[in-house]
This record gives structure tokens, sequence and C-alpha cells, in this order.
């Protein structure tokens, strides 16, 4: 069965990019624009992966992982993608469940590698090199 990916994003272009090359990929992706529509979504529905920008109206993505249901946040890692580079922003989205913290511009080979990572789709030497890397 086909990972879900939820890719939450404000900015259209990043979106479908996104969600283009992920579904070439494989996966069965949906979209949120806000940290409000991400919240529903995972409400309704399961997801394997969480793609997730810091920066958004209406909720941002400090505060999506801090209302997401603690069954979620155990459940689904959580990759931010995000402008804010700082280390504090770094550190910050780590302490509030992150599993990994990616700043843009990004490589989508770089964002497919963390979701073969974190969804278990690496064979034994792949994990052991993205381990290296990551």
């Amino acid at each position: 069965m086909p990972k879900k990916i939820l890719v939450v994003d404000d900015e259209a272009d990043i979106r479908f990019a996104l969600s283009i090359f992920l579904r070439t990929k494989g996966y069965v992706v949906d979209l949120a624009e806000d940290g409000r529509m991400a919240l529903h979504k995972l409400s309704k529905s399961k997801y394997d992966v969480m793609l997730l920008d810091m920066i958004m109206p209406n909720l941002d993505g400090h505060a999506v992982l801090k209302a997401m249901p603690a069954e979620v946040a155990e459940r689904m890692p959580v990759v931010v993608l995000t402008a804010k580079s700082q280390s504090t922003d770094v550190m910050k989205g780590y302490s509030q469940g992150a599993s990994y913290y990616v700043t843009k511009p990004f490589q989508n080979s770089r964002v497919l590698a963390i979701i073969r990572y974190l969804t278990e789709e690496l064979s034994p030497e792949e994990k052991a090199a993205m381990e290296k890397l990551l």
C-alpha cells in the first residue's frame, strides 16, 4: 500500500511541485494551505509523514506541532520545510517534535531520501548511508 504524505505550505507553487514530484515516486499526497486545514485533515485521515512549513497564515507550523494530538505526533514523523534557518528556529522545531528540519530552498531528492528513511523504505545499505548524511 502506498505511503500517504500531507504537504502543508501556504505557497501554492511549493505544494504543487511537491505533490507532483511525490506522486511520481508512488506516494499518495494530500495538501493543506495552512495550519488550520492541516489539523482538520489530521483529524480525518492518517498520514505516514507530514511536510510542514513554519511560516503560514492562520496557524503557523509551531502552532500545528503544539496542537497535534499526542497519538498523531507519536506515530507520524514531521519534516519541517521552511525558510527559517536560524539555529534558534531549528532547535525550536526539534523541541516541538520535528523529526527533520530542512531549510528552503531544498532539493526534492533530499526530501525524498528523508521520507524514504522515515517510512523505512530503504535497504539496510541505503539506511546506513543515510544515517551518515542525516
